[in-house]
């Protein structure tokens, strides 16, 4: 999810683990380790030249469960050789602090899994990608209350049952709340199957996920052999059918085949994916696994890559979304949240 959410859920962490012997030393360095493995956007950078390697690089082996391990042992190592000298020798163990960064970088990709993106828990062992598409990655109500809980918290002394009492309110309140994005994915499928149904589409697949910032509006895509249908319904609409059908035929102007950068592409993309030539000779890659965004110019998707040729590869330039006017799209977006 976003970095204020995974700030916040490593400094509850954090909190759990060591905040009764270290106070709000404990906040702040879970929120550390719940920043830490999101730091592979700027190590892909550094490792690799290509932009395409940088960017699958990102939610791979430092969301790992073996990087979770490894690095509850070096950071936790670490950090008690900073905290442990003069007044503070022997107010902790090196177990307290393995523990809370081996739970504040663990938690971090395991909230990844429950968002579209999804990331790779196995690696390096596997580059299979867990996502579960149930919430989106920046959501308000699930952040929101967790962070007032942390920020009000942060008031009371370290052992004062108050300060328990909010670590708990504002854990519970967000697990309660993940839990009926969960519920509300297995609900949001049924409708879109049926809704697929109705129109007569026989689809190869389906997956829908909620829009960003809310768990109200859903997208929804199909596959067939030529085309990906798309639509959209919100929890408020007065129809139990997903609605705005949206018919994009499949393009491959370059194909898995011409280049191995548009198969990890197309893994990145869960195979829901076009590519597009422009005139001036390079490629247009379209992840319609996201939600398409209203502009003024009707629904466009904005997750969208330029790719040109370098060498005998494929490279992209910097990432900039295709929408001519964000004020109109978040107010597109508000109104069709509140329903048909």
């Amino acid at each position: 999810m976003d970095s204020l959410t995974q700030i916040v859920l490593g400094a509850a962490c954090g909190e759990a683990i060591l905040g009764k012997k270290t106070g709000n030393k404990a906040l702040l360095f879970g929120a550390i380790g719940g920043t830490i493995p999101d730091l592979d956007v700027f190590v892909g950078s550094w490792l690799h030249g290509n932009e395409i390697d940088a960017m699958l690089f990102h939610r791979g082996f430092m969301h790992s469960i073996l990087f979770s391990v490894l690095g509850a042992f070096l950071f936790g190592w670490l950090a008690h050789k900073l905290y442990n000298t003069g007044k503070r020798l022997h107010t902790t163990s090196k177990n307290d602090w393995t523990k809370l960064f081996f739970w504040s970088l663990f938690t971090h990709p395991l909230l990844d899994c429950f968002t579209p993106y999804g990331t790779q828990l196995f690696a390096p062992f596997s580059n299979y990608r867990v996502a579960f598409n149930n919430i989106a990655v920046a959501d308000p109500l699930y952040t929101v209350p967790f962070l007032l809980c942390v920020i009000i918290l942060m008031f009371y002394k370290r052992n004062t049952n108050r300060r328990t009492f909010w670590l708990k309110l504002g854990i519970g309140i967000s697990s309660v709340y993940l839990l009926f994005t969960v519920f509300n994915k297995f609900y949001i499928d049924t409708v879109f199957k049926s809704s697929i149904e109705s129109k007569g589409i026989t689809e190869e697949r389906f997956s829908t996920q909620p829009a960003i910032l809310n768990n109200i509006l859903w997208y929804g895509i199909a596959e067939t052999n030529e085309n990906y249908y798309i639509g959209f319904y919100s929890l408020l609409d007065s129809s139990s059918q997903f609605s705005d059908w949206q018919t994009i035929p499949k393009i491959r102007d370059l194909t898995k085949n011409d280049y191995s950068d548009i198969k990890y592409l197309a893994w990145f993309s869960n195979d829901y994916f076009n590519v597009e030539a422009l005139e001036d000779g390079d490629y247009l890659y379209k992840d319609l696994r996201y939600p398409l965004v209203k502009t003024k110019s009707g629904y466009k998707a904005i997750f969208n890559l330029e790719l040109f040729q370098d060498g005998n590869r494929l490279n992209m330039k910097p990432f900039t979304p295709e929408m001519d006017d964000f004020g109109f799209a978040m107010n597109a977006l508000w109104i069709r949240l509140k329903g048909n």
